[in-house]
């Protein structure tokens, strides 16, 4: 087990992460935690599934010091706000996502903030720096930033282009990563 990263069970049910997946030095992963093939969960970053589930699909990643966190159920929301996240996701650095979906190909820029209840659906963004407030949603296709986040306009095909090479290039530096790691860093 590498002494570098804390993967812990809670209440029973234990982080499920892909063998293909590459976690990086220092991240803390906590309880029902699922973590599908080829994603990249990068330096620093805190997923706490606790209170519900986390779930980040295959190729998606999520950047350096982002916390992924959930929420409880309640009398008004019997399922509570699980934080659901499909494949080939960008998650910039220094996002807070807490409850909330984010469709396939769904880009969350850095230091943002996702909060309960919302969704970002195929092919959206989510600008560097925004606030999306609970219950938000943002349609396939647009663009939406500011603090509060707003709808700013719709995304060219040259814009959705440059988010799937992105996706690409997190798998392939995830892999380069991964070796730097093996070659170098102590295990037990």
């Amino acid at each position: 087990m590498r002494r570098d990263l804390t993967i812990v069970p809670f209440r029973g049910i234990a982080p499920r992460i892909d063998p293909t997946a590459f976690i990086a030095p220092g991240c803390r992963i906590i309880g029902d935690v699922e973590i599908g093939a080829e994603a990249s969960i990068w330096y620093n970053c805190v997923i706490r599934g606790d209170v519900n589930r986390v779930v980040i699909g295959a190729r998606s990643n999520v950047q350096d010091g982002t916390v992924i966190h959930c929420d409880s159920p309640d009398p008004r929301h019997p399922q509570g706000f699980p934080t659901l996240i499909g494949e080939d996701v960008l998650i910039g650095h220094m996002a807070m996502i807490h409850g909330c979906t984010i469709h396939d190909r769904g880009f969350v820029g850095l230091s943002t903030t996702v909060m309960n209840g919302c969704v970002i659906e195929s092919d959206a963004m989510l600008a560097a720096g925004a606030l999306l407030t609970p219950g938000k949603r943002i349609a396939a296709r647009q663009l939406w930033g500011g603090r509060p986040a707003a709808f700013m306009r719709e995304l060219t095909d040259a814009a959705l282009a440059d988010m799937r090479l992105g996706v690409a290039h997190y798998v392939a530096n995830a892999r380069a990563h991964a070796e730097a790691l093996a070659d170098g860093a102590p295990q037990d």
